[in-house]
């Protein structure tokens, strides 16, 4: 298991007049309310949806925006750094060995030889170096998903968050400590605290790109787009051959309205990263912003080909689908979406949009939206859509204006001015 650097997504919540479909990015957050961001804080300690520094390698990047680059700038760029901060000293000082063999060991998961590094290193006299290796051990063991907000009620994330509260306290100059406690904040839910302690972390720490795109996250997770451009663009600015840095910043930008210029970033990332599934998911959802809908849903396609398992790929390439009026098929990944995910709400809405239209399957998507409630009580497109279905079943009112018999004066979620 390689620690990767910390992610961030964005739900996208795509409603028109408050009925229409859905779109999601495919996040390992679950389904959080539309609009909402959520970050995954994997560790190494990722970044943004997000989603100003001096230029990088094939990359421009300012304050003011990125420019979209070549379309060979991938073959300039270096690799990616590390994802795990050292804990050395670099001056071989007591403990430096045993604690690079922690870290070594930390980021090819072998979490066992991890924590005897940690611990030799310990004895060794490094004690706030290896107490904060030793955390990333117990953060690493606790099985909690690595996203924003995912351990709030983990006792033990608790215990090492309180742990690394006394690490900075004893040694208020040792950056890794205050990104390392950032993080478990994260994890946490405790937004604003993770951003003092990272704020930090960034002063001590201005040349580790980890520590800025954590504090991207936690930016983010308090509604603060723009703060968080700024840190997840300076993350890549140190670190731009990792293609998942260049992916949340493409979040962080879309969320701030930036559209071409996420775009740019989701592209490098999917260069980077053919293989990854949710980097061709990103760059699918933003490309659907665009006229450019037939690129959209072969990027679509490519994330649920390379991850057929995530519901999330299904409902959006669905979603991409029914934009292009090829509803039969996006019937069919809306259901395979359900299949996977039964309480996928998003699934379940745009389904009912799609079957309102013929009065002969109104009742199943009656029953959609039913399901689609269940899953999600307050999701205001629910009753919206339940709204136009009900008036869809009534009828047009009589008079000599009144719409022929049998023809639909448009199925819930039809797009409107």
């Amino acid at each position: 298991m390689r620690r990767r650097a910390t992610e961030v997504a964005l739900l996208l919540g795509m409603v028109a007049c408050g009925a229409g479909p859905a779109l999601e990015h495919a996040t390992k957050t679950g389904d959080p309310a539309a609009a909402a961001p959520s970050a995954s804080v994997t560790s190494a300690v990722a970044a943004a949806a997000v989603p100003a520094p001096a230029p990088s390698p094939g990359i421009a990047a300012t304050a003011a925006g990125v420019s979209a680059p070549a379309s060979s700038a991938t073959d300039a760029l270096p690799p990616p750094r590390p994802a795990t901060i050292p804990l050395a000293s670099g001056n071989d000082q007591p403990g430096d060995h045993d604690l690079a063999a922690g870290d070594l060991a930390l980021a090819g998961g072998d979490l066992a030889s991890a924590e005897r590094g940690y611990a030799a290193a310990r004895a060794a006299g490094a004690k706030s170096a290896a107490a904060v290796g030793l955390a990333r051990v117990q953060i690493a063991r606790s099985g909690v998903a690595l996203d924003y907000g995912a351990a709030k009620g983990s006792s033990s994330i608790g215990a090492v968050a309180a742990d690394l509260a006394r690490v900075v306290k004893e040694a208020p100059s040792f950056g890794p400590a205050f990104v390392e406690l950032g993080r478990a904040r994260l994890l946490r839910g405790d937004a604003p605290g993770a951003i003092d302690a990272l704020k930090r972390g960034t002063d001590l720490l201005p040349d580790e790109p980890e520590a800025h795109s954590q504090l991207g996250v936690a930016w983010l997770a308090t509604g603060h787009a723009d703060q968080a451009v700024r840190e997840l663009s300076r993350a890549v600015d140190l670190d731009p051959g990792s293609g998942e840095r260049h992916g949340n910043l493409g979040t962080a930008l879309l969320m701030t309205g930036r559209t071409k210029e996420a775009i740019a970033q989701y592209e490098i990332h999917a260069r980077i990263d053919d293989g990854d599934a949710r980097a061709h998911s990103d760059l699918g959802t933003a490309l659907l912003a665009t006229t450019d809908l037939e690129r959209a849903l072969s990027e679509l396609a490519r994330a649920t080909s390379l991850e057929p398992g995530r519901a999330s790929f299904h409902s959006n390439l669905g979603y991409a689908l029914q934009q292009a009026g090829r509803l039969d098929r996006a019937i069919a990944e809306y259901r395979e979406a359900i299949r996977l995910d039964a309480g996928l709400a998003s699934a379940w809405i745009n389904l009912a949009t799609i079957l309102a239209k013929n009065p002969a399957t109104r009742r199943d998507a009656r029953e959609a939206l039913a399901r689609a409630a269940a899953a999600s009580p307050d999701d205001p497109r629910v009753k919206a859509n339940l709204d136009e279905l009900n008036a869809l079943e009534k009828g047009p009112p009589p008079g000599p204006s009144s719409a022929s018999p049998g023809s639909s004066r448009g199925a819930p979620g039809s797009p409107r001015p």
